[in-house]
């Protein structure tokens, strides 16, 4: 074992260490310093950015991204052939499945015109929806070790009109996680992240003092944290996302219920699994599906997904209500499809096109990553309809 690999196990084993009292203090901690912190570190961030001086809705292609896109798709294919051998192939992201639950999305009935928009277009049509909460990854750990950003892949069914990737016909995707920016803040600096990943090295992607991501780190710390149940938390798209014609978004999914779950005493491997099934088991759990409108290029990029859009400059619009009706959700067969679903942000129709560089490396790195985990698992490849019957579902 290098010196490198060694270093960052011990430096996991602290961050670990802290999860395990994180649930006694830190919503006091979030409740008085993590906004205050989150400006100060996003005044740093964009002081050391240029301004590119692009317009609204604007992208600037980078002329190697096709070939970073093939670099992280082969880096990525790797680890996954390697850490899966013999078994069953994960995900190598996003990767422990808490739970995928039948839901219902319903566009809000009073959308003013301006917003009816894609699927927004006509208020208070009902899609149904499979939701997957999961974990950060790259690895299925105790969920004790693996849950300081939580993830959210919303599919919609019954889409109708052409979509922008042919794999899926009926379908519109919605992928967000549980902090305001993304790990990387490029597809380029993503790269560099997976290299890590691949050698068991990944603290030293921020720590790196000659290419130092100190400040995207501090930015994951401050949301990162030990979760008590995956229902009750916000997600953020992080990237941005077309809106009709010369209009771009962030979108948010927030509880609309400001429940709290205690954090178990003993916590079992799987306890955010548990804590959502005791959760739907007696009740309805909904989201409130917001969007957010880019007003200013710089202060609110589409290329770089390490700074927050401030809210102050363009608040949260309530566009669609996810309603998560009770349910059980956790039979072997629910799970197993869980695994097989392909979640794809170009699983969209042309007026939520996926903007960014981070956006355009996603369509082809988790089309080919979902059909080569499928190959190893030797699983066909399928499309909900929202009429599956699987046991335990409501």
């Amino acid at each position: 074992m290098g010196l490198s690999k060694k270093i960052n196990d011990q430096l996991v084993a602290v961050v670990l260490a802290e999860r395990r009292v994180d649930p006694y203090f830190r919503g006091p901690f979030d409740a008085l310093f993590q906004k205050p912190l989150t400006r100060a570190v996003q005044a740093l961030i964009n002081r050391r950015r240029p301004d590119e001086h692009l317009a609204i809705a604007e992208e600037r292609f980078a002329p190697d991204e096709a070939e970073i896109t093939a670099a992280i798709i082969e880096q990525m294919s790797r680890f996954t052939r390697k850490t899966y051998q013999g078994g069953i192939a994960e995900r190598a992201g996003n990767t422990k499945t808490y739970g995928v639950v039948k839901c219902a999305f319903t566009v809000r009935t009073d959308l003013p015109e301006h917003l009816r928009v894609g699927v927004f277009g006509e208020p208070g049509r009902t899609f149904p929806a499979w939701v997957r909460f999961a974990g950060p990854g790259p690895l299925a750990p105790p969920d004790l070790d693996d849950n300081g950003v939580l993830s959210i892949g919303i599919k919609l069914m019954g889409v109708e009109g052409r979509k922008l990737i042919d794999d899926e016909q009926a379908t519109q995707d919605f992928t967000g996680i549980s902090a305001p920016t993304f790990t990387t803040p490029n597809v380029r600096e993503n790269l560099k992240l997976q290299r890590h990943i691949g050698d068991g090295t990944p603290i030293f992607y921020f720590l790196n003092p000659l290419d130092s991501h100190i400040l995207d780190g501090l930015m994951q710390g401050l949301y990162a944290k030990t979760h008590t149940n995956p229902l009750f938390e916000r997600y953020y798209s992080c990237v941005a996302y077309a809106f009709g014609d010369g209009k771009a978004i962030h979108y948010s999914v927030t509880p609309r219920a400001k429940y709290k779950t205690a954090f178990p005493r003993r916590p079992s491997d799987n306890y955010l699994r548990e804590a959502m099934s005791q959760t739907l088991d007696h009740r309805d759990v909904v989201f409130d599906f917001a969007i957010q409108f880019q007003k200013d290029p710089h202060r609110m990029p589409i290329e770089d997904a390490s700074v927050e859009w401030p809210e102050r400059l363009s608040p949260f619009i309530r566009v669609a209500e996810l309603r998560i009706p009770a349910q059980k959700f956790d039979s072997p067969a629910q799970l197993a499809f869980a695994r097989n679903l392909s979640f794809n942000p170009w699983h969209a129709l042309a007026e939520h096109r996926p903007l960014g560089n981070q956006n355009r490396a996603r369509k082809a790195i988790y089309l080919e990553l979902s059909k080569f985990r499928q190959s190893m698992n030797d699983e066909a490849r399928i499309e909900p309809t929202g009429a599956e019957t699987l046991d335990g579902t409501a």
